[in-house]
Parts: structure tokens; C-alpha cells; sequence
């Protein structure tokens, strides 16, 4: 599993017993809209949750999250309003929207997770 799709399905694994732990119900995941890609979603007691995973072996050049930039978090923004009018998001209401990211290092047997909670807030056009 040291390919590139291959790390990233298994942190987006961790990320998802990682939630779940914290009491995440899991909607969806790797949800396409159009040419974007939510890698989870989630819904809790507080709202519904557009997680960005990104995932690294260590030693990680620089931390995952660093990566979700300014186009990053548009293009995520664009991808969650699809998804809220698509089926599996209309059922989905009265609900806040939080963006996530977690961040996944994986060095060995060991996997090192940081959990961002709305680590952005989306700026509507």
C-alpha cells in the first residue's frame, strides 16, 4: 500500500473510525459533483461535516493540512452545495454546514491523526 491512491484510501479509512469514534454517523464518502469530490461527509449532534483528508508517510515534507489552500476550499465549497441539492443531501435539513480537515501522518504501524473542526468558514458569492 505504498501508492499514492493507496495511502490515501487507507487515511481516509483512519479518518473515518476517527469520527465514528467521536460519534460521527459517516453519509457518504469520496461523494462526486461534477469534477469535484468531497472525501467524507458526516453528520453529528452539531450539523453536517464536509471533511478534507489528506494524508502523508512519514516523514511528511510539510503537514497535510497545509495543502487545502484558497482554491482548495472554493473548489470544496462548490462540491458540498452540489451535494446538499443532490438526493443524498436534500434529506439533510436545518442543519449547519461545517467544513473539516483531518490530517492523517502514517509512519510504520502507526498513524498520527489531527482533527481541524471547522477549520474553514465558507464565503458565499
Amino acid at each position: 500500500m505504498n501508492s499514492k491512491a493507496g495511502t490515501g484510501r487507507k487515511g481516509e479509512d483512519e479518518a473515518c473510525l476517527y469520527l465514528m469514534r467521536l460519534g460521527h454517523t459517516i453519509v457518504a464518502r469520496n461523494w462526486r459533483g461534477g469534477h469535484g469530490e468531497i472525501d467524507i461527509v458526516s453528520l453529528d449532534g452539531e450539523g453536517l461535516h464536509f471533511v478534507e483528508v489528506k494524508t502523508r508517510r512519514a516523514p511528511a515534507a510539510a503537514e497535510p493540512e497545509a495543502n487545502v489552500d484558497a482554491a482548495k476550499r472554493r473548489h470544496l465549497i462548490s462540491t458540498a452545495r452540489k451535494f446538499l441539492k443532490s438526493p443524498e443531501g436534500r434529506h439533510v435539513e436545518d442543519c449547519e454546514v461545517f467544513f473539516d480537515i483531518i490530517s492523517v501522518i502514517l509512519e510504520d504501524e502507526t498513524t498520527y491523526i489531527q482533527y481541524y473542526p471547522q477549520a474553514f468558514i465558507p464565503i458565499y458569492d
